[in-house]
């Protein structure tokens, strides 16, 4: 299994779980660009975005539950938060598993990831 996410879900690499459910992982990101940087990912891989189809609508809206339960707990939600998919290497994709990025806890900026 080379999928770092895939052995993240094995426990073979360790992370700092946020949340976890029966079909998903949320844990910090090892390299955070606010206070709050959260992955989300499926336990079963599916390769990004692009790779969504039909039978994947429940993973996906659970996905998107565990963002917000994310946002909440970390104390995030009201003042608001960015949550980004980035599909293949010109969107600076490094890991090729679907992973949702919960990032808040400062005053974004636009374009994305743009100081603000």
């Amino acid at each position: 299994m080379s999928c770092v996410f895939c052995r993240i879900v094995a426990g073979e690499i360790p992370s700092t779980t946020v949340v976890e459910t029966q079909a998903t992982l949320a844990f910090r990101d090892v390299n955070p660009i606010a206070p709050t940087h959260v992955l989300v990912i499926p336990k079963r891989h599916i390769a990004n975005a692009s790779e969504i189809g039909p039978a994947d609508g429940d993973v996906l809206a659970e996905m998107l539950i565990v963002a917000k339960s994310v946002a909440a707990a970390d104390g995030i939600a009201a003042a608001g938060y960015r949550l980004v998919f980035n599909v293949g290497e010109d969107s600076g994709n490094t890991v090729a598993h679907l992973h949702l990025h919960v990032i808040g806890g400062r005053r974004m900026g636009w374009p994305p990831f743009a100081d603000g």
